[in-house]
Order: structure tokens, then sequence, then C-alpha cells
């Protein structure tokens, strides 16, 4: 279980950790997600340097 790593995002707190079979984003309210809601929900809208979910 070493493997295992969280990156909290500096321009919006959430927690993304790392892990075997997909990346779990603990948000603040409501259940885990993935990356890719992640970027749904917030990231597509903030477009700023440091946001560590880009979907380039």
């Amino acid at each position: 279980m070493s493997d295992l790593k969280m990156q909290v995002c500096p321009l919006c707190s959430v927690k993304i950790i790392k892990a075997i079979g997909g990346d779990r984003v603990v948000f603040s309210a409501g259940p885990p997600g993935t990356r890719k809601i992640l970027w749904q929900k917030v990231c597509q809208y903030v477009q700023k340097p440091g946001c560590i979910n880009r979907m380039d």
C-alpha cells in the first residue's frame, strides 16, 4: 500500500488519492468521484495555472 499518494489542489483544495485501478477524488461534500467528474464539476470552469487535474 506504499504506492498510495495523495495530492491536494492548491486552487480548489480537493484531494486526489492515487490508487491502483484509478484515482479517487475526495470532494468537500458528497461521495468520492473520479478525475473526470472533478473536471466536469470544477476544473473546466477554473482554467488557472496550478490546477492538478488538467485535461489538455
